[in-house]
């Protein structure tokens, strides 16, 4: 999403000087747009990291399969070479080991189906991302819209609504609805309070998560204890403590003495309440995230995000703010929330009460609470109180001798 910056104060546009000779020439692309299209090519990271972690994690699925099968083909010849079989026998058991090698040929071509896909797709993406030129840039940021939307929607779970959009706008490939529906089984699980696919997940992703020393796996494991505990079951949630918690008592010793004391202690912890689900679906939205090298936040708040930053002001949040600002909408307002306000260059000192500009035939007046009017304006306060002048924002009181006069610089 591109957002065009909006003008603050009196800016001049600057144009060919008087008595240049301009020069046509109609086959390079604006000059001024090429910057532009160099910063939102930066912004693509994302765009292109998530169908290429997601290739890699398939190769790696594949290969452990590989691994696996063949280890198990190899120590079942070893075993029949090394017994007593008869020939029946024999024959018999390498027939199983051929079935077993038939099968994994059958899951290597459906990986390798997988992996082309996976791989067409980075390739469309970067044919995409080459695409872009000045001259075509507004079909191409309509495109980029879309995209965001539709990571908008899939972070949100209308996925429904995201596939529609993807499939109308022919942006299969631009997308990644397949990643997020990986995502959307374990959520729905978490949210049904069965941890499973998650810890299936956490197997899967193993060395990845350990390498960014995640804590998903052992809170899950947590988690299920705490359900045997609140099932009063506690004999197995003492086995299932043994084989599960225990490997992680050396770095992670006081989140499990806690959570052990609830075989003594039940309910009288926040660790049975329905929320702890809900905190474990955000923290695997969030390794999800780190995982596929996305933003944790999506994508449309960040772009709007850009947009706001350059518009917040103190004045957007008063009361009187005009309707045109987007940020005199509460929506945009709590967007805005942990954003600096913007540094005006070239800015328009609009007095509070009168309304007007406030420059060098009308300056500005400060207040000893540092609230800022115009000299008209107080004026004709001080006139009208017998020199007194009330803060019509703060209710102080202070006469019209205690003003400071402001510059304009």
């Amino acid at each position: 999403m591109e957002m065009d910056s909006i003008p603050n104060g009196n800016n001049t546009a600057t144009g060919t000087p008087v008595g240049a000779t301009a020069t046509v020439n109609p086959t390079p692309a604006p000059s001024s747009n090429i910057p532009r299209l160099t910063e939102s090519l930066k912004l693509e990271h994302q765009f292109l990291r998530v169908p290429f972690e997601h290739y890699k994690k398939t190769i790696r699925a594949n290969h452990r399969v590989v691994e696996k099968e063949m280890s198990a083909v190899i120590s079942g010849v070893t075993d029949a070479a090394g017994s007593d079989l008869s020939p029946d026998d024999a024959v018999n058991h390498l027939n199983s080991l051929v079935s077993r090698l038939q099968g994994l040929k059958r899951k290597l071509e459906e990986g390798s189906r997988v992996e082309n896909l996976q791989a067409q797709k980075c390739r469309v993406r970067l044919e995409h991302l080459e695409s872009a030129d000045a001259e075509n840039m507004t079909e191409w940021n309509n495109t980029r819209l879309k995209r965001i939307l539709v990571d908008y929607m899939l972070r949100m779970s209308y996925y429904d609504t995201a596939e529609k959009l993807a499939e109308s706008s022919t942006l299969q490939d631009l997308v990644d609805i397949d990643v997020f529906q990986e995502a959307k089984k374990v959520i729905d699980a978490l949210q049904n309070k069965d941890a499973a696919p998650a810890l299936a997940w956490c197997a899967e992703n193993k060395s990845r998560l350990k390498k960014s020393k995640s804590k998903l796996e052992f809170q899950l494991r947590l988690q299920e204890f705490i359900e045997f505990v609140r099932a009063d079951n506690n004999l197995r949630a003492i086995t299932y403590a043994k084989k599960y918690l225990a490997p992680w008592a050396a770095t992670h010793m006081k989140e499990l003495q806690r959570v052990i004391a609830t075989l003594a202690f039940k309910r009288d912890t926040v660790l049975f309440e329905a929320k702890q689900w809900d905190y474990l679906v955000d923290q695997f939205k969030q390794e999800f995230c780190k995982l596929y090298g996305m933003t944790l936040e999506p994508l449309l708040n960040i772009y709007l995000q850009a947009g706001l930053s350059a518009l917040k002001t103190p004045y957007c949040y008063e009361d009187d703010c005009t309707k045109e600002d987007p940020l005199s909408q509460e929506a945009f307002r709590t967007l805005a929330l942990p954003l600096p306000y913007s540094k005006q260059h070239h800015s328009k000192l609009v007095c509070y009460i009168t309304k007007e500009l406030m420059d060098t035939e009308n300056p500005p007046q400060v207040l000893p609470n540092g609230y800022v009017y115009s000299a008209k304006a107080l004026e004709e306060m001080a006139r009208k109180n017998n020199g007194r002048i009330i803060c019509p924002r703060t209710g102080l009181i202070c006469s019209y001798t205690e003003l400071v006069k402001a510059y304009i610089s």
